[in-house]
């Protein structure tokens, strides 16, 4: 007589089915995850490599407004000078974190360049970029003083186009130093100055000496209340963050918000590096890059020497991204398996002037090799600075 139910034989057949069914979904679940790790992953890195290209680029293609146009037709001492601003500069110690090793950690040499790299001299190997532009609506007219001016005004043929609370740089062809100033009212034909800018004087010259030379010009930059004046570095620190500071230290001291502080801007970036796309004769078109390694060209020598800056008119630039998925590619924990290689090479085939190579290895340990990485690599035309190379 059959009786009803299933054997033990069908109980187990049932049971390992099951099990094998079981293992496929998990198997197709836990590829599924990962892909979608993997994928949410590279998607964080690409977002992240393109808003940093992009904070980049915007600082980079306005370097030299207000500045450069200084420097054409006559120069009048702007570039390469000594910066002397209030109590800001020159600076006693070093900057925050992670510029502290900017200039050797000697922040009162800063002088005024459009753009200076500096080599490794952020965190991790990465360089850090300087950017120093205004605002174009004063145009970057360097206005000739006429002399009789005090230690608190500047007497000029005329203050069209002023307005309180502009900063203005000060200075005159041969003199080392220039002055900061900030505009605290107007009196045409003078502009009083006074406020958190003002500066009274500097190792090689003082206000009132150069308010009463008519071999002495006003540079007219931006506004403080605005904040459109952009003196920055930028740089990655040890937890591959890419930062940003504000050496006049705008919102803090005008606006009273924030501190003497870096702001991050992007998390994920492993290293940045940069070189100088250099105009050699004269003619506004580029013609060779420049390492900040290179002889002649490390930033000592550069913000020295209005002469090579002139010729800077690029800028390019290597981001190199991680996912922030630790990846063990089908291995084990104990024995992951590499999803990238033991180096990664950014500025690959380019060459200096002298024809040496200018690419640059990144070596991964065993642990990065377990991370995804993109490398965004672009260059940056400095429209202020192929205006001044090639004249008007």
């Amino acid at each position: 007589m059959k009786q009803n139910g299933m054997t033990l034989v069908e109980l187990m057949v049932a049971m390992l089915i099951g099990l094998g069914i079981t293992l496929a979904i998990s198997s197709v679940l836990i590829g599924s995850e990962n892909h979608k790790r993997t994928t949410t992953s590279t998607n964080d890195a690409q977002q992240t490599g393109s808003y940093g290209y992009y904070a980049l680029d915007k600082a980079l293609r306005g370097a030299g407004s207000g500045i450069a146009e200084s420097a054409f037709p006559t120069d009048v001492g702007v570039l390469g000078c000594h910066l002397n601003a209030g109590a800001i500069f020159p600076r006693a110690g070093a900057f925050p974190a992670p510029f502290a090793a900017f200039l050797g950690g000697a922040a009162n040499t800063l002088r005024v360049a459009p753009v200076l790299i500096g080599k490794n001299q952020s965190l991790g190997g990465s360089d850090v970029i300087m950017v120093m532009s205004g605002s174009g609506s004063a145009g970057g007219v360097s206005r000739q003083i006429t002399g009789g001016g005090t230690a608190i005004t500047a007497t000029l043929d005329n203050t069209v186009g002023f307005a309180n609370n502009d900063l203005v740089l000060v200075s005159q062809s041969g003199v080392a130093d220039c002055l900061m100033e900030q505009v605290a009212a107007i009196a045409p034909p003078t502009l009083n100055l006074g406020g958190t800018y003002y500066t009274a004087t500097a190792a090689t010259t003082s206000m009132v000496g150069l308010a009463g030379s008519t071999s002495s010009y006003v540079t007219p930059i931006g506004n403080a209340a605005a904040n459109n004046v952009q003196f920055m570095l930028f740089g990655v620190d040890n937890n591959r963050t890419l930062f940003s500071y504000d050496l006049l230290q705008n919102l803090n001291l005008v606006a009273g918000a924030g501190a003497d502080s870096a702001q991050a801007i992007a998390d994920g970036v492993v290293q940045m590096n940069a070189l100088y796309g250099i105009d050699v004769n004269g003619d506004g078109i580029q013609d060779a890059w420049a390492g900040p390694g290179d002889p002649g060209w490390d930033i000592n020598t550069v913000m020295t020497t209005p002469v090579l800056m002139r010729q800077i008119v690029s800028v390019r630039i290597a981001l190199v991204v991680r996912g922030q998925y630790y990846d063990l590619n089908g291995g084990t924990a104990a024995a992951p398996k590499p999803v990238s290689p033991p180096t990664i090479t950014i500025f690959n085939g380019l060459v200096n002037g002298g024809g040496t190579s200018l690419a640059q290895p990144i070596n991964l340990n065993a642990t990065e090799q377990q991370f995804r990485y993109r490398v965004f690599e672009f260059t940056v035309p400095l429209r202020n600075m192929l205006l001044l190379a090639g004249g008007p």
